[in-house]
């Protein structure tokens, strides 16, 4: 859980508005990084953190045999 609040806090503070210069200079698809992250990359991160949390919880769930199958 700590690993993916911490996940969370460096994309959506440190990339959207903290590292936001240094990520500028690269651009994708004409867009600069910083804005990238700011609109699409922190929604497309959360996703995968969402889907990684889900994983976890269902092997806890099956090492301690709470599982629902």
């Amino acid at each position: 859980m700590a690993i993916l609040l911490t996940i969370w806090f460096l994309v959506s503070f440190g990339c959207g508005i903290l590292f936001v210069e240094e990520l500028n200079q690269i651009r994708i698809g004409g867009y600069k990084l910083g804005f990238w992250f700011a609109q699409q990359g922190s929604i497309f991160t959360f996703i995968l953190i969402i889907f990684a949390y889900v994983y976890r919880m269902n092997q806890l769930d099956k090492e301690f045999d709470v599982d629902e199958e």
